[in-house]
């Protein structure tokens, strides 16, 4: 598939924690193109296989299929829906914003979470952003008989509305779910890569579920894998926006975490990462958050555990209805990635180790 399309559908493919099938089901398919054998954990995860040499050390490269989105949680007598928040929002903007409703049967209709105009604001109401319990759906009904008409349920996914887009500058990606169908998308083109490459280790490719609820998925896909190194692939904070400090910027290369929510990142292979982009000529940034973490922290315990670290594309507006990547930075991830699989086997992972 051409890569404009790839990254289009996996954009625009709808998948909140706990209803991941849309992505699964095409994740699933394009690896079974490339790997050696695509299996599942028991919630939704999907576990593709690359093997090099088969007593060789187990590489992991994960990226998580959910994005950030709503549970539908009430049908007023109005016609309007109340929803749970999926992931991290913040009441400041979501108003206004057009959405996705899926029902259990598959079919899609858009709505809008309503907003008051400013004229009938309190003051109060002006004071602080909205509250996200207070939020509610507009399906463009007349009342309650009319929502359960179209056959949607308590429980069915909602998911924000836009449409993957290039910018003034074509290497600028507007769309939804960057986070994180980008780091999917990374673990899909690595194995790509490395199908028809000479290499010491056993790949797998994996696509985590509810990542954005507790890093569920990367726990029981880790305990499958039991992986001796694990790569998170995901995306983090730009900050070279107006107010930001500069930290993070688009374009100069993904970003390895020295320390997040949920890990410190491993020092060896931060090092090894660090070596094998400067003599592959790949930019690479280093930084933190104070607050958030990746899938890197639930695979580095599995088992025994694992040298883990965070490798993230800088994105801007996260956690928000619509998002940025730049093309570079996530093809210099997949280069990264590619590389340091091509140079890690037994020795240098037990170095990595012990």
């Amino acid at each position: 598939m051409e890569k404009n399309k790839m990254l289009k559908v996996l954009s625009e493919l709808n998948g909140v924690p706990g209803n991941e099938t849309q992505v699964k089901n095409f994740l699933a398919k394009e690896l079974e193109e490339v790997c050696d054998t695509v299996t599942y954990d028991k919630i939704g995860s999907v576990i593709g296989k690359i093997v090099g040499k088969e007593e060789g050390p187990r590489i992991m490269i994960a990226g998580h299929m959910d994005e950030i989105g709503f549970m539908v949680t009430q049908i007023t007598k109005g016609g309007y829906l109340k929803v749970l928040p999926l992931g991290g929002w913040w009441g400041q903007v979501v108003l206004a914003q057009q959405v996705t409703v899926t029902t259990s049967e598959g079919k899609e209709y858009r709505g809008v979470i309503g907003s008051k105009p400013p004229h009938i604001l309190t003051p109060e109401e002006v004071k602080k952003p909205t509250d996200i319990k207070n939020i509610f759906i507009d399906l463009g009904v007349d009342d309650k008989e009319a929502v359960e008409a179209l056959g949607v349920q308590i429980g069915d996914m909602v998911t924000p509305y836009i449409e993957f887009t290039e910018m003034a500058n074509p290497d600028y990606l507007l769309g939804k779910a960057w986070d994180n169908r980008i780091g999917c998308l990374v673990a899909l083109d690595v194995a790509k890569n490395l199908k028809n490459e000479e290499h010491n280790n056993v790949v797998y490719a994996v696509g985590t579920v509810q990542e954005e609820v507790g890093l569920r998925g990367a726990g029981t896909t880790a305990n499958i894998v039991n992986p001796d190194v694990a790569i998170a692939v995901d995306v983090t904070i730009a900050t070279d926006i107006p107010g930001g400090d500069d930290t993070c910027k688009f374009g100069e290369g993904p970003q390895i975490l020295v320390y997040d929510g949920g890990l410190v990142g491993h020092r060896g292979l931060r090092a090894k990462m660090l070596e094998v982009a400067k003599k592959h000529d790949i930019p690479v940034q280093l930084g933190h958050l104070r607050r958030g973490g990746t899938d890197a922290g639930r695979m580095s315990l599995a088992h025994d555990g694992a040298p883990s670290v965070s490798l993230c594309i800088p994105s801007r507006y996260i956690h928000s209805h619509t998002s940025m990547i730049h093309r570079k930075d996530y093809e210099n991830c997949v280069k990264l990635v590619t590389e340091l699989v091509k140079e890690l086997d037994k020795e240098s992972v037990d170095k990595l180790t012990y």
